[in-house]
């Protein structure tokens, strides 16, 4: 099926836009790791973690998922055309929830703070709501794409404060 308000997706300008949207997905995704992976083993293995917390090789999957479909979303996004309407700030919107993405690995990772985590996880729930909003008006299968990813930060959420509780000390 044609949209018939985002420009054809088999074209050298889509296929560049592809790339282009991609890359907020990656760096999020390799930042993230910078601050995630050096606190797996030792610290985050010691912290108490709630009966509902997935294995550990559940996480890279669920991410390399969600990541895909940000960039599906920010792909049909980018292929508005003007009509559509005006998608700079959608972008911003969502260019800065990719930034809150990378700061939650930073807050709980990083600097092993499940309670600056939450804080931050707080924002991003938010962002993800307002991203949604801003990518539906404009299309609404990009909007929708991002509900797995919302609910997965939602999850996330519900594991951070249980993690947090469990550990007072951080």
């Amino acid at each position: 099926m044609r949209d018939p308000h985002l420009y054809p997706a088999l074209s050298a300008r889509a296929l560049l836009l592809l790339v282009v949207a991609m890359v907020p997905s990656l760096v999020a995704s390799f930042v993230g790791q910078l601050f995630t992976i050096p606190a797996l083993r030792g610290w985050y293995d010691l912290l108490q973690k709630p009966f509902f917390n997935p294995p550990d090789v559940v996480f890279p999957l669920v991410w390399t998922f969600l990541y895909a479909l940000m960039a599906l979303s920010f792909w049909r996004i980018l292929r508005a055309r003007p009509e559509a309407g005006p998608k700079g700030m959608a972008i911003l919107i969502f260019l800065s929830q990719m930034a809150l993405n990378v700061a939650w690995s930073w807050a709980f990772f990083a600097k092993r703070s499940p309670y600056l985590g939450l804080v931050v996880i707080g924002f991003l729930l938010v962002a993800i709501l307002l991203t949604i909003r801003a990518f539906k008006a404009i299309d609404r299968p990009a909007g929708y794409a991002l509900f797995p990813y919302l609910a997965w930060v939602g999850f996330a959420a519900l594991l951070n404060a249980a993690i947090a509780i469990q550990n007072p000390g951080g």
